[in-house]
């Protein structure tokens, strides 16, 4: 039975997805609008695939609801849950689980036949569907014949064909190698930007997020920590995870004009007042790195000792524990002639410093 129920603001997704499973318990609101593409974001078993699969009927809720266009879809409290081939909602999985027994062609008319739509319709709309992601020369093409990139396209493809109202793409670009995924991320926002429906993207990229999602949801232990755009997110994390994704040092302590006191020893001062309960956040790059203490007095200047140094682009990521507070670690970021020249390697103590005019504070 197909319920219709207006959701405040009667279109795109409105949800509240309440389950346990195994160790992981999900409670996450989602409000995803028409034509809005957001990025789920978060660590190894966070939760974000779970909430794609409730969301396609894959995973049944045992508390909340979710709305789409004013479609009630699950509704634990009134005993409503319509199965997945009712839903509006297309799905491109990160493996993208073509059938390798149909044709491209068929592949994407799938959808509309399995929704009792007549054969020559549903492959004029196929037809339609490969052409708008520029995949129609595939058509007849067996999906063990084509590339990565190919392959993409065509459940990009299958995924339109069923005329959602929502559309759920888990690590869509993951199976792509380098050169190929550059290529086809920028086509996928392309076809994100025509799309009218709401979009849900699974990613642990933050260039794939950035480039391809209007707001982030980031997602840990199966709660969202933080939203917002994604320049919003990149410049003020608010947790360790989103700031080492972002490639910033993030540290939380208590603010007193230019000082912050860090709970396990320490303290950071900061050209801005703060006051309070704050985040300090700063640049792997703004951090200076010696192997003896500096002359003069810079105003946050921590002794401690290498744990981890790697390759990153074309610098090289130091990272540095017990600086500046006990317990806690955070990165530099040096030219391999200054790792050569400073002879740095792990387990070496090192000072750190970092200008009070390069650390950015905020409200927690």
């Amino acid at each position: 039975m197909v319920t219709r129920d207006r959701a405040e603001g009667g279109s795109g997704l409105v949800a509240q997805l309440e389950l346990q499973r195994g160790d992981l318990r999900l409670a996450v609101d989602l409000r995803v609008g028409p034509g809005e593409v957001v990025a789920l974001l978060g660590p190894n078993g966070a939760g974000k695939s779970t909430v794609l699969r409730t969301l396609a009927g894959l995973l049944p809720l045992q508390r909340g609801c979710a709305v789409l266009g004013g479609l009630t879809m699950e509704d634990v409290d009134a005993g409503i849950r319509l199965e997945p081939h009712h839903r509006q909602v297309g799905v491109v999985f990160q493996d993208y689980l073509l059938f390798p027994h149909l044709s491209v062609l068929d592949n994407v008319a799938f959808g509309p036949r399995a929704r009792g739509h007549p054969r020559a319709y549903a492959q004029q709309l196929a037809h339609t569907m490969l052409e708008r992601v520029g995949a129609a020369g595939l058509a007849s093409a067996q999906p063990r014949r084509i590339s990565g990139g190919q392959a993409q396209r065509v459940a990009l493809a299958r995924a339109l064909a069923t005329e959602p109202q929502l559309l759920l793409l888990d690590e869509p670009l993951a199976a792509l190698d380098a050169r190929t995924r550059l290529t086809v991320r920028g086509e996928l926002r392309r076809h994100l930007a025509d799309f009218d429906g709401a979009a849900i993207v699974v990613t642990h990229d933050p260039v794939d997020a950035a480039v391809l999602a209007d707001r982030l949801v980031v997602i840990e232990a199966g709660e969202v920590v933080q939203t917002g755009t994604p320049s919003e997110v990149a410049r003020r994390p608010r947790t360790d995870y989103v700031a080492r994704l972002v490639g910033l040092n993030l540290l939380a302590g208590t603010g007193s004009a230019h000082r912050v006191d860090l709970p396990g020893g320490g303290a950071v001062h900061t050209a801005d007042s703060a006051d309070g309960d704050v985040y300090v956040a700063f640049r792997p790059a703004a951090v200076s790195i010696f192997t003896t203490r500096p002359d003069g007095s810079p105003r946050n200047l921590w002794l401690g000792r290498i744990s981890g140094i790697e390759s990153h682009g074309e610098g090289v990521r130091v990272e540095i524990d017990a600086a500046p507070q006990r317990g806690s670690s955070i990165l530099a970021e040096v030219t391999p002639a200054a790792v050569a020249e400073l002879g740095l390697l792990p387990g070496a103590a090192v000072w750190a410093s970092v200008k009070a005019s390069d650390v950015e504070v905020y409200p927690r």
